[in-house]
């Protein structure tokens, strides 16, 4: 008999880089650590298995949602390839604001050169700017992620921008998130036909305007940086924990998913962790 999950582990990535760094995983050890999830017997669900767990579906007990944050072109150039040698796959929250347009470009493992993808620091300059198109993803590579079936796209907003520092009044902010989640989902249905309910907050920020204007849009499964918690049925599915992964050996990421996943030691970690933040 298959052993179901008590709750499922979201793992939160950005970039897969030659080097690593900050925020940023190196390829080689993004290889190490999804061969040894899928030699481990993990399996990657998707976000509808992951909303049917939420409200109730079991799901085998090493299942773990893979999620990257902006849509960087090295999700292509080094994580794509990855995940479709072990069969795996995982949730790009997009920011389709800065999705360009153009040839797709060469991924690790085809034997061209490879376009050059920087650092964070470097990147996240470039992506508000004229150069954006080298650091991020254009929509025929997006389009042959979804064939290949490696990653499924979903709303990271249109912009990225933090309305609540940005704006004077609570009503300005208000329809500015509004503006934006529309324009993401309406961005999203005409580049790939559907825009679903899940949505990742930008910076991992969000209040009350924030949530009422995903409400309004369609959203129900808002993605948060908070890891202090555990993904059960019968969560209030508009906070979903996530951890961030490291640029650390597939052990720790064994041992990381393990710690997230306990149902004891798991929210006492949790516990321990909270102590100050509030």
């Amino acid at each position: 008999m298959t052993t179901m999950a008590h709750n499922i582990p979201v793992l939160m990535y950005h970039h897969v880089t030659e080097r690593g760094g900050f925020l940023s995983v190196s390829a080689r050890q993004f290889e190490r650590q999804i061969k040894a999830l899928a030699e481990g017997g993990y399996r990657s669900i998707t976000a509808d298995e992951f909303s049917a767990f939420l409200a109730g579906s079991p799901v085998p007990k090493k299942s773990v949602l893979l999620t990257f944050d902006d849509g960087y072109l090295d999700n292509w150039v080094y994580a794509h390839p990855v995940l479709e040698r072990y069969g795996m796959s995982a949730i790009l929250f997009t920011i389709t604001g800065l999705i360009g347009d153009g040839a797709v470009r060469p991924h690790a493992g085809q034997g061209k050169a490879l376009p050059p993808c920087p650092e964070h620091k470097q990147a996240k300059e470039k992506m508000f700017s004229e150069s954006r198109d080298e650091v991020m993803l254009r929509w025929s590579e997006i389009d042959e992620m979804l064939r290949c079936k490696t990653f499924e796209i979903h709303s990271h907003t249109h912009t990225h921008i933090r309305w609540d520092l940005s704006c004077d009044t609570v009503q300005e902010k208000f329809d500015k998130i509004n503006e934006d989640l529309a324009t993401s989902r309406a961005s999203l249905k005409e580049r790939l036909g559907q825009a679903s309910s899940h949505l990742c907050w930008p910076q991992g920020y969000f209040d009350d305007d924030y949530k009422r204007a995903a409400a309004e849009n369609g959203f129900r499964y808002l993605y948060t940086t908070d890891a202090r918690g555990q993904n059960i049925p019968g969560q209030d599915p508009s906070h979903v924990y996530r951890f961030i992964v490291r640029d650390r050996s597939a052990n720790w990421l064994r041992r990381r998913i393990w710690l997230a996943t306990h149902p004891f030691w798991g929210p006492a970690y949790n516990r321990w962790k909270s102590r100050g933040k509030h």
